[in-house]
């Protein structure tokens, strides 16, 4: 009983993780309702976390498993972002002025993000950390735009801008397949020098949420990135030096 528990315990999580997914496509049905599909996907993303987690605490790794999590990853991190964002073009007051099919650019998101979901997992580099980025960011990225709204009505000038939008989205694509060296957040060890560049984002990600709340999601992935970037240098400047 154990060792069935063993090794199907990570697959129900990301079957977990699957169905937040598509229940918050179905909520973005309901423009009154994308609060609840950002829910959604910071749901999924927990999830996500923990399937991860219990594979490694239970040593239990499959190539089904691998699979579908990156299956449970495109519609959790790929189209449920699309969608909302597809919403955010509905609702521009703008739109009537440009192209009725502009839109669909936004489902730019799931195309880019299957393609991520692809290399990470053909791509040996990427091992212990990430090249490009990883597609729960992209998400919580884009799911935090409804909360923000909430919070701060009047960056809706911003969020709802069509032009805004299509750039943004070309943007997002852009860096989820770029050669970019970004951090992994999985802790082998706890050793404080190895994991310094962690718990800075970690420490600093928390304090901005705190006094921020989701307005502050936008610059934690800006600071992880920018982190990421300064790692990585100093890394290979080491190593050349």
């Amino acid at each position: 009983m154990k060792k069935r528990v063993r090794k199907h315990l990570p697959n129900f999580i990301t079957c977990a993780n699957l169905f937040s997914g598509c229940i918050g496509i179905v909520l973005t049905f309901t423009s009154d309702y994308l609060i609840f599909a950002s829910y959604a996907i910071f749901l999924s993303a927990i999830f996500d976390f923990f399937d991860g987690l219990a594979s490694r605490v239970l040593q239990s790794y499959s190539g089904i498993g691998k699979d579908l999590d990156s299956l449970a990853d495109m519609v959790s991190f790929g189209v449920l972002p699309s969608v909302i964002l597809y919403e955010f073009y509905q609702q521009g007051p703008q739109l009537g002025v440009v192209s009725e099919y502009l839109p669909f650019v936004a489902f730019l998101i799931p195309v880019f993000s299957a393609l991520r979901l692809a290399k990470f997992n053909n791509d040996t580099r990427q091992a212990e950390s990430f090249i490009g980025l990883p597609t729960p960011a992209n998400a919580i990225l884009i799911a935090s735009f409804p909360l923000i709204l909430q919070q701060i009505p009047d960056v809706g000038n911003i969020l709802f801008n069509p032009y805004i939008l299509t750039v943004f989205v070309l943007i997002m694509c852009t860096l989820l397949v770029a050669e970019l060296p970004l951090m992994s957040l999985k802790f082998k060890n706890r050793d404080f020098n190895k994991n310094i560049y962690r718990y800075l984002l970690l420490l600093l990600s928390a304090i901005l949420i705190l006094f921020f709340k989701f307005a502050a999601v936008p610059v934690v992935i800006i600071f992880y990135i920018t982190l990421s970037l300064i790692q990585f240098k100093l890394a290979n400047d080491k190593v050349s030096g």
